[in-house]
């Protein structure tokens, strides 16, 4: 199907449609085009528009089914679900902006035949990319870039991902598309598929607090950065309780987490120790969804396979998170969206266009993390739609490489036209689209979510702390 005409509506109707939900419900949408954002030749902006009103839409679908009451006008202007792409970038926590998660010796660097982009944001990454170099965990960023020459830029790549470290090589569109990897990916970006037949289910609402559109879901979540947590952002900030799992013996990323960590509770439990174990399998067991950031394969191997979830709790909901898809030679890799940028096309193909002579140009957001992260929570809803409805378990993939897949597919602005948008640099820039609360960690200026509801309060409740605050236990 040829996208590149298409509009952000567009967009909606045609992941919506593909999703099997009822079609009067796009007579619900609003989308407000009111700012030209984003400068990059590739249409961000409307990747940011669409995928958050398609997450708003299947929330409000579900009350809607739920209540059984008409569906309710949602609304989403475009500059404020750009500005809610760059969330993480654009808080401020006691009048300090956010720092860069970058590392100090990653990014592009260049090889003898090219180029190549290394992720060092967490430390075993770093080690495992320096081990590859033969340097030392002290090297500084001039050794890294004199050892790169030594280097083929897919002899690094391919090294890489056999020894743990996150290193791709720059392709340019030609390159990427005579990979047998990227013949694999998906060209419809949610794979919802059914794979239990338990009978029609809702979850169960405690209390009188039923306002928001999913009260009373409860949501699992095991991942780290950006994508998976923007899922479970998203059904937290309709009302879903949302226990977001990490290990204490993995490395976090604390300045993100002051962002994605908003309307969660937070637990730290160590899957191979048999008393933490038992806690997660307690959780899922009375849990509605699952949502897993993980290389595939990773949690099967602990046990956790979505077959074994299932037969725990028939009517689980998994939704899983990966870089490059389920299926292919690089399923199993690791992946950030600044390497799936480098190794596709996309940096490429953006200089050509800009015309300027650098090797690259990045997206201005990380727009394959935002992007999956709506894209899974929109799955996830359909998925509770369904399973209300009609029955069964339901497992929702979504992949960095295929939102990817899925924006070079609506085609470039033309000639340099995307390059004059507005970007948001600062806090300053976006005040009116930020919210002051009080969290663990002091006073935090952040994003409001983009999505409006007629009659129905959207946002979150809990704020971040200390990750390991809370019990693994649900508190409604």
């Amino acid at each position: 199907m040829d996208r590149q005409q298409f509009t952000p509506i567009d967009s909606v109707r045609y992941i919506w449609k593909g999703l099997r939900l009822p079609e009067e419900a796009l007579d619900s949408l609003n989308l407000v085009d009111n700012s030209a954002s984003f400068p990059s030749s590739f249409k961000v902006d409307h990747l940011a528009q669409a995928t958050i009103a398609l997450s708003a839409l299947a929330a409000a679908l579900f009350r809607s089914t739920r209540h059984k009451v008409p569906i309710p006008k949602v609304t989403v202007p475009v500059e404020h679900a750009c500005v809610e792409f760059k969330s993480e970038r654009l808080y401020v926590l006691n009048g300090t902006p956010a720092p860069s998660t970058w590392g100090t010796i990653g990014g592009l660097h260049k090889t003898c035949d090219g180029y190549v982009r290394m992720h060092d944001s967490f430390p075993n990454h770093r080690y495992n990319a320096l081990s590859i170099l033969g340097l030392n965990k002290d090297a500084t960023r001039q050794d890294v870039a004199r050892k790169m020459l030594e280097w083929k830029s897919i002899d690094l790549e391919t090294e890489a991902f056999r020894k743990g470290a996150v290193i791709a090589a720059l392709r340019s569109f030609n390159e990427w598309e005579a990979l047998a990897q990227a013949k694999a990916i998906a060209d419809f970006p949610i794979l919802l598929n059914k794979i239990g037949n338990a009978s029609p289910h809702l979850p169960v609402k405690s209390g009188s607090k039923d306002d928001k559109c999913l009260w009373g879901v409860r949501v699992v979540e095991m991942s780290r950065v950006i994508a998976a947590p923007v899922s479970g952002k998203t059904l937290a900030a309709h009302g879903a309780e949302v226990v977001w799992i990490t290990s204490p013996n993995l490395p976090d990323l604390p300045d993100l987490d002051r962002d994605l960590a908003r309307g969660k509770c937070t637990v730290q439990l160590d899957i191979k120790q048999p008393e933490d174990k038992a806690k997660l399998l307690e959780l899922l067991r009375t849990a509605d969804v699952f949502i897993q950031g993980f290389r595939p394969g990773s949690l099967a191997a602990q046990g956790l396979s979505t077959d074994e979830l299932v037969k725990l709790n028939p009517n689980l909901i998994v939704a899983s998170l990966s870089a490059y898809g389920p299926v292919g030679p690089w399923s199993g890799n690791r992946g950030f969206d600044s390497l799936v940028q480098t190794c596709s096309g996309i940096n490429v193909a953006d200089t050509e266009r800009f015309g300027r002579g650098e090797p690259v140009r990045v997206l201005p957001c990380q727009a394959f993390d935002h992007g999956a992260g709506y894209l899974l929570a929109t799955g996830i809803m359909a998925a509770l739609y369904k399973r209300a409805s009609e029955r069964g378990a339901y497992e929702v993939k979504v992949s960095l490489a295929g939102v990817m897949k899925y924006l070079r597919s609506l085609g470039q602005y033309p000639e340099k036209t995307g390059f004059d948008r507005k970007d948001y640099a600062k806090p300053g820039d976006v005040e009116q689209y930020l919210e002051t609360r009080i969290t663990g960690f002091g006073e935090l200026k952040a994003v409001k979510h983009a999505a409006l509801i007629e009659g129905v309060p959207i946002g979150w409740d809990a704020m971040p702390r200390t990750l390991g605050s809370d019990e693994a236990v649900w508190l409604e």
